[in-house]
């Protein structure tokens, strides 16, 4: 590996976690500004989301109905970099949702995209069989 592709793996590692902290603590301005880059595109349900803006951010985990009823938090099971060089990395990850009392709603395979843009590594894509 690269001393390119080692920074680049850290730095969106970063983003990974940062965007886990920011999902759990339901701060949504700080996916807007600091985890995602836009446009942000998402696959999920049988559709493509594509939020050009970051005010076109919404999370429907958060209005705790239907399957994440009771959410309280979610967490990475596991995030494996597949490919990686200066400007982007993909991530095979999985992470699992929770409720307040602590079982779990489910565990979810998914890709994530995270890029470098003007000096900022974020999120860009994501591909999960999550609702």
């Amino acid at each position: 590996m690269t001393d390119d592709n080692a920074a680049a793996l850290s730095g969106a590692r970063e983003a990974m976690d940062g965007f886990m902290a920011a999902f759990n603590a339901r701060d949504a301005e700080a996916l807007r500004t600091r985890w995602f880059h836009f446009p942000h595109v998402r696959f999920h349900s049988g559709k493509v989301t594509v939020m050009q803006r970051p005010e076109d951010y919404h999370n429907l985990v958060w209005n705790d109905r239907g399957s994440t009823d009771a959410w309280a938090r979610s967490e990475w099971d596991y995030v494996e970099p597949i490919d990686a060089g200066p400007e982007k990395v993909h991530f095979r990850v999985q992470f699992s949702r929770y409720r307040t009392d602590g079982s779990k709603i489910g565990s979810y395979r998914s890709l994530y995209i995270v890029t470098h843009i003007d000096g900022r590594w974020a999120i860009q894509g994501r591909s999960s069989w999550a609702a």
